[in-house]
């Protein structure tokens, strides 16, 4: 399991989409693959209201990854470390096997390159102290990158003070 977490505050979220854009960019992308997207849920009536609501999806870094058991070439690669799942680019035949048997969508086609492209939290970024490109480019402060120790405390704060507003 990654040490690492991306916890989305969902009411803050605009759908705005300068999240998928800071990933495709960070990561010199095409038109096509999307490593995280923004999935838009409505809309809807609450009560007597149209509402609409806005999902990020980057890859989940799962416990048992299905894609890096699906990879023959071993290029879907899980760290050790930090649990971050990765592509091993030099190591990729472009098969699209990992794309078939993840079943949140997280490896994408690069037609650019025939491999296989998807979030990695920014590794790089992670591994200097800092948080990955989508969490620093939203207007709304609504990705937070953390342990998964600390994700409770925001969503405590956050708690917190949407019950001080109502008072």
């Amino acid at each position: 399991m990654s040490q690492y977490y991306l916890f989305q505050d969902q009411k803050k979220c605009i759908g705005c989409m300068a999240c998928v854009v800071a990933c495709k960019s960070r990561q010199a992308l095409p038109r096509g693959p999307l490593p995280s997207l923004i999935v838009t849920i409505g809309p809807r009536k609450v009560g007597h209201l149209p509402r609409i609501a806005f999902t990020f999806m980057p890859c989940f870094h799962c416990e048992d990854p299905w894609c890096v058991a699906a990879c023959p070439t071993g290029a879907m690669l899980q760290r050790s470390d930090d649990g971050i799942v990765t592509v091993q680019p030099d190591l990729c035949v472009g098969c699209k096997t990992c794309m078939s048997a993840c079943p949140w969508g997280a490896p994408q086609w690069n037609p650019q390159t025939g491999k296989a492209v998807k979030c990695d939290y920014c590794q790089d970024r992670v591994a200097e102290g800092l948080e990955p490109a989508c969490v620093t480019v939203c207007p709304t402060r609504c990705l937070h990158f953390g342990t998964p120790d600390q994700i409770p405390e925001i969503r405590r704060e956050r708690y917190a003070r949407a019950r001080a507003q109502d008072l």
